[in-house]
């Protein structure tokens, strides 16, 4: 039986009793799994701290014990060091960058059910990894918003270049422009090959699906994360002059063709901080998200920190019930 600390802005916490080493800790991580994976459906995250974990190998460990049924990395979209055995990096942006509230591949069609985040280097001050429930998101938002996208969904286009984000190669983990067209085909991308050899794409998906388990509907999208009203104001006026508003790294629109406007994302941040908790991280610690029922972002730190991420049971967007049946985009 687990012992839970419950506390306003911070998430489930339990703690592991004294453990010899990672054999000893993959017995106990078994017989709590079951109780663990009910405490995710109730809180969508869960922390664990007191596990021996000490390396990128213990995290591999601790994945397959807890998420044995690993899902890819699709469509990349931000840098990230490989580790090994399905352990990465949670992100290499700059230590002064925030990263906004996401559910981990939400725009592919197949995405990750849970996610393993485990900490190797505590910073020294910051860099939390806050994370949202977003059954609670989706009840902060504004009624004309969430009929919005229930109705229509939400469009990204990206364009890919290898001096602003990731280029197409190193996205889709290829040189070949047939697989990455064969790609686009399959999981309902268009596409468009630019005359300097680079890549856009638009996808249409839904902004709202349903857990498989629980039958909780939840906000689920990257509509604020990826849109140019997200973007600091001399980052757009910069990329926008160079670009142009149809040439951003990144995207977001209603499904409907109708833009995001300003307060739209500012309604959206807003919903997000309302439901959003985090904890501090310690050498050892581990958390599981589920990435259906809760988003997560990164706040800004000083000095070293090493947070590693496994992604694990994966799921079919048609499985979750969308508002909108995701369409390659237009």
């Amino acid at each position: 039986m687990l012992t839970w600390e419950i506390n306003p802005g911070r998430p489930a916490l339990t703690r592991a009793p004294a453990l010899a080493g990672m054999a000893e800790a993959g017995e106990w991580l078994l017989a709590a799994a079951p109780e663990l994976r009910t405490a995710l459906h109730e809180h969508g995250v869960v922390f664990l701290r007191g596990l021996p974990v000490a390396g990128t190998a213990d995290i591999a460990t601790v994945r397959d014990i807890l998420l044995p049924n690993r899902t890819p990395y699709r469509e990349k979209a931000t840098p990230r060091s490989d580790f090994g055995d399905g352990v990465f990096s949670s992100t290499d942006l700059p230590p002064a960058q925030s990263i906004r509230m996401h559910n981990e591949n939400s725009y592919t069609l197949t995405f990750p059910g849970l996610l393993l985040f485990a900490c190797l280097i505590a910073p020294a001050e910051g860099g939390a990894t806050p994370v949202a429930d977003c059954r609670q998101v989706l009840k902060e938002l504004p009624p004309h918003l969430v009929d919005r996208m229930k109705s229509s969904g939400w469009t990204l286009t990206r364009t890919y270049s290898d001096y602003v984000s990731l280029g197409w190669r190193t996205a889709f983990g290829t040189e070949d422009r047939e697989e990455v067209e064969a790609y686009c085909r399959e999981n309902l991308i268009s596409w468009e090959w630019l005359p300097d050899g680079n890549l856009r794409t638009s996808q249409l998906r839904s902004g709202t699906i349903s857990h498989p388990e629980t039958g909780d509907e939840v906000w689920f999208n990257h509509l604020a994360f990826w849109n140019e009203w997200s973007l600091e104001e001399d980052v757009r006026e910069a990329l926008t002059e160079e670009f142009g508003s149809d040439g951003l790294p990144f995207n977001t629109g209603f499904g409907d063709g109708e833009p995001v406007t300003a307060e739209d994302v500012a309604a959206l941040n807003a919903a997000y901080a309302a439901a959003t908790v985090r904890e501090t991280w310690q050498r050892g610690d581990v958390m599981l998200v589920d990435n259906v029922l809760a988003a997560h972002g990164r706040d800004p730190f000083r000095g070293d920190r090493k947070i590693a991420v496994a992604m694990g049971e994966p799921l079919d967007v048609l499985d979750c019930r969308p508002s909108v049946r995701p369409a390659a985009g237009v």
